[in-house]
């Protein structure tokens, strides 16, 4: 596809090409969010180490990494979804081409979000029960309970945003923001 060719696919949707630049824009930020709790789970477990060595510890490392390892998850599902990084059967999807892989993506497209929604509106009602019931985690912490929720939710309805602007990608043939072999800056080159 020529660029001129793209630009007139752009200029007729828009709409969507918008709502896609704008929801990878906001997967690009839940991962850089998802990067930052990774390195805090290697501080934590390096102040640890330390504090072992002292006869001492935090008493909260192994709650606190589940829980930066449950947020690191969701926060990047979204991104690893635009680079295709998520494990994907293509048995019949790899065997076709034009309209008919473009009808059967966008199905599995709608299958996928009517998924993700229902459990990102799952997880943030419970992140909204705990917040309101002020549950906290049973270690010396007490960390509130809604905050691990709270971003485990907002990791899953990135993802469903980002699966609704594959899905009208699909539907519209639209070009995506990363073209195919690209490198990201997020990425790193190896």
């Amino acid at each position: 596809m020529s660029a001129s060719d793209t630009r007139d696919i752009a200029g007729r949707n828009r709409p969507a090409m918008l709502f896609q630049r704008g929801v990878y824009a906001l997967s690009q930020a839940a991962a850089a969010v998802a990067a930052l709790l990774v390195v805090g789970m290697v501080l934590h477990i390096l102040l640890e180490i330390a504090l072992r060595m002292v006869d001492r510890s935090t008493f909260v490392l192994d709650e606190v990494v589940g829980y930066a390892i449950a947020g690191a998850t969701f926060l990047s599902l979204g991104y690893a979804f635009e680079h295709s990084a998520l494990v994907r059967v293509g048995l019949l999807v790899d065997r076709l081409s034009g309209r008919p892989r473009r009808a059967l993506e966008t199905i599995c497209g709608l299958a996928t979000l009517a998924v993700t929604s229902q459990i990102a509106l799952v997880i943030g009602r419970t992140a909204l029960r705990s917040f309101e019931r002020g549950r906290t985690s049973s270690s010396v912490a007490e960390i509130p309970l809604w905050i691990p929720e709270a971003v485990c939710a907002a990791g899953m309805t990135i993802f469903s945003l980002q699966v609704l602007a594959w899905t009208l990608r699909q539907i519209f043939d639209l070009p995506g923001p990363v073209p195919p072999g690209e490198i990201d800056p997020l990425q790193n080159d190896l």
